[in-house]
């Protein structure tokens, strides 16, 4: 497995477009007396979709060092909202506080990342998350070295 260094000021953006999905909590089954924890089967998928997403716009090799991790994350504007509010919503003026948590989505594009932008999730030192309405749902992840 390859791994490099991204240089300073060089930053990796992409955009995984389609209704965000938070990562689901674990379930649990028995396998041969053992239990085993397995992913939901839509955070899988969504998981599966943002690796994709992502290789188009993976280094050569890993990513090594310190990294700071930005995701914005546009849910789709209520059908329930005036226009008005859809307008507000839009404008960024009106914020989801709804569930799921921001850190829920977090998660789930880390996992994602893991071994196809940089090698182990500990890299991460620096997060920012926020939530967003916006008529075109997507994640937007941005990656710069520190």
């Amino acid at each position: 497995m390859l791994t490099t260094t991204v240089p300073e000021g060089n930053e990796i953006k992409f955009t995984v477009y389609g209704e965000p999905v938070a990562q689901g909590r674990p379930r649990f089954a028995v396998v041969n007396g053992h239990a085993m924890a397995y992913d939901p089967k839509k955070s899988r998928d969504y998981k599966d979709y943002v690796r994709l997403a992502a290789a188009e716009h993976a280094p050569p090799a890993l990513l090594e060092g310190p990294l700071s991790v930005e995701i914005d994350v546009f849910r789709p504007i209520p059908k329930s909202f005036s226009k008005k509010k859809a307008q507000e919503a839009e404008c960024g003026l009106i914020r989801p506080t709804s569930k799921p948590d921001a850190d829920n989505y977090l998660k789930g594009i880390k996992d994602a990342l893991k071994n196809v932008i940089w090698k182990d999730d500990s890299q991460i030192v620096d997060v920012r998350t926020s939530k967003w309405y916006g008529l075109r749902p997507r994640v937007e992840v941005t990656i710069k070295p520190i």
